[in-house]
């Protein structure tokens, strides 16, 4: 029986599964109006987009349990009460000597059953159960510093996509859900997260070198306020960040949504939320869709790391 006041559970059909969500009325965006079941209903709406870029990756979870204007939980460990169907992957952090149980999504429902958690955002790690210290995943994070307008952003986005096209790199934009924008780039996994992460530097140094509006300045107070930090410490082992299609937890429930590079210079980011994203998503289809078909080797970054002298960055 429902507690007083509150409204009844609903059931999703999830592919073979049936996830229930309670509270389904609880608001998690009270500018939209938009509650915990349509933020379900979004993950179902661009399910074939969110399942392949959390396939089987170690995954924090960003919950809000009382909507987004209350208290954020970073949950690394798979929170209590997981039906038998949803799969983890075990983590080891070495700082402390502990290991984590994380959420490792392989189906639809896994994705869903984490909204009924309260999930908001997903977090992936760049690499896979099948090696958790391989990544295959290097991550262009251009995240704009706080005098940096969009304009800014777009013209270092163009820079990269001139230096992956010159190294044949395939690179596929998105949107960050904020400010700045992130390109992936599908790697083989044949090097740890401090290889990965010292090609990522080599390579924002080119685009450092090809632009005055980008910096690699590790520290803040060094950086130009107006640049565009190419920030290559999300490379990092157990650096994450939010996935493609993955809700924001900010008012307007802006998403992380891909892109095509036809369109840099005309996306809007603040108008890709979870009211938009859906028909979108149904008339495109998911722009990464071919990611895991063109797999880059790193050994030309690591050659340009090894001419510059780029040695594993701080931090």
């Amino acid at each position: 029986m429902a507690a007083k006041g509150s409204t009844p559970a609903v059931e999703l059909e999830v592919g073979e599964q049936v996830v229930r969500i309670s509270n389904p009325d609880r608001v998690y965006f009270p500018a939209l109006g938009a509650t915990k079941l349509d933020l379900a209903r979004y993950y179902l709406g661009v399910g074939d987009g969110i399942v392949r870029a959390l396939r089987e990756r170690p995954c924090m979870l960003h919950r809000y349990p009382e909507g987004i204007e209350g208290e954020k939980v970073h949950q690394k460990r798979l929170p209590h009460g997981a039906p038998r169907w949803v799969q983890t992957v075990r983590v080891h952090f070495p700082r402390y000597d502990r290991h984590a149980d994380e959420l490792c999504v392989t189906t639809l429902a896994d994705v869903v059953w984490a909204v009924q958690m309260s999930t908001v955002e997903f977090h992936p790690w760049n690499s896979r159960r099948a090696d958790t210290e391989k990544p295959d995943e290097w991550r262009i994070d251009l995240d704009p510093m706080p005098e940096c307008d969009f304009a800014t952003v777009r013209r270092v986005a163009h820079v990269v996509e001139e230096v992956l096209a010159e190294l044949g790199a395939v690179g596929y934009p998105k949107t960050s859900g904020g400010d700045g924008l992130h390109v992936y780039v599908r790697t083989h996994p044949d090097w740890d997260f401090g290889q990965v992460r010292r090609a990522a530097l080599a390579f924002a140094r080119e685009v450092e070198r090809r632009t005055p509006e980008a910096t690699t300045a590790w520290w803040r107070k060094d950086r130009d306020p107006r640049a565009v930090f190419v920030d290559f410490n999300q490379n990092a082992r157990d650096h994450t960040i939010a996935s493609a299609y993955s809700v924001r937890g900010v008012p307007a429930a802006t998403v992380s949504t891909p892109l095509r590079w036809d369109e840099v210079d005309t996306v809007e980011p603040r108008d890709l939320t979870i009211t938009t994203v859906p028909a979108r998503f149904a008339e495109l289809g998911d722009l990464h869709a071919g990611i895991d078909d063109t797999p880059f080797s790193l050994a030309p970054l690591l050659e340009w790391a090894d001419r510059d002298g780029v040695e594993n960055p701080s931090g």
